[in-house]
């Protein structure tokens, strides 16, 4: 069982399997002809994901790091419960939310605005709470007047932008970030880390999945590393992330202490 007093997500030998014949994008020619073929056909089975375990207490901040194909985003749809476990279980308390892929959750004929009420209205956020909050999210996510002109629009920079404006004002318990953090320019860069200390603060559980060392070395209070499927590393991130990149024989540079 889940203590919500003490965690926030907790993974027990998480196993989840995919079938690549039905990941990939087919013609109604393609699949009247595997329908015809199919008692000949092996699938193609992989786990993406096998025996990953994990705790992530109220509080701290997970950076989720590994190669290309190592599960980091499967995880991360997981513990979003868009992906069920076929082996083992994931817990989480409180309300999650993520930002998994530019403009994920986005309605690409409405406006910045009008996505901002629906993304809160899909999390729980009373109107009138979004209403409150909205000048603020507009304001964070330096967007200007394109604030209401429809999403189809954006950059993927401003689709990010705006994404993880709402998700830091309506504070899910759960904020999931996968590769959004190094879209945009430096002042974002900046004003985007401090607001996550701000929510960490606010005992949010945070997790990100990036290929920014440096990032995850500033930011997170715990770490990750997953190589193919399966958790090769956990604990505090300068101590993972060395051993990751000794693997993948890639020097870290030092990073300089800030006050």
């Amino acid at each position: 069982m889940l203590d919500s007093s003490k965690h926030v997500i907790v993974a027990e030998n998480v196993g989840i399997e995919y079938d690549l014949n039905l990941t990939r994008h087919r013609t109604l020619r393609q699949t009247i002809s595997d329908t015809v073929r199919r008692t000949r056909t092996k699938s193609q089975k992989f786990w993406a994901l096998e025996d990953v375990s994990f705790e992530l207490p109220r509080g701290e901040v997970l950076g989720v790091i590994g190669r290309n194909g190592s599960g980091k985003s499967t995880l991360l749809f997981a513990i979003a419960g868009i992906l069920i476990p076929d082996r083992g279980r994931i817990a989480t308390a409180g309300k999650t939310f993520p930002l998994l892929t530019l403009g994920a959750g986005f309605e690409a004929d409405l406006t910045g605005r009008e996505n901002i009420y629906l993304n809160a209205a899909f999390l729980g956020v009373p109107r009138k709470l979004a209403e409150e909050r909205i000048d603020a999210i507009i304001e964070f996510s330096d967007l200007g007047a394109f604030i209401d002109v429809p999403i189809r629009k954006y950059s993927s920079g401003m689709r990010a932008r705006l994404g993880f404006s709402i998700a830091a004002h309506v504070e899910p318990d759960i904020l999931l970030l996968d590769e959004v953090m190094g879209v945009g320019d430096a002042a974002f860069y900046d004003k985007s880390k401090a607001k996550l200390k701000e929510l960490m603060k606010r005992a949010q559980a945070i997790v990100i999945v990036s290929h920014n060392a440096d990032f995850i070395l500033e930011t997170c209070t715990t770490s990750l590393w997953l190589e193919d499927g399966r958790v090769a590393g956990e604990g505090p991130p300068e101590e993972v992330m060395d051993d990751y990149l000794a693997a993948a024989n890639k020097p870290r540079r030092v990073i300089r202490a800030t006050a």
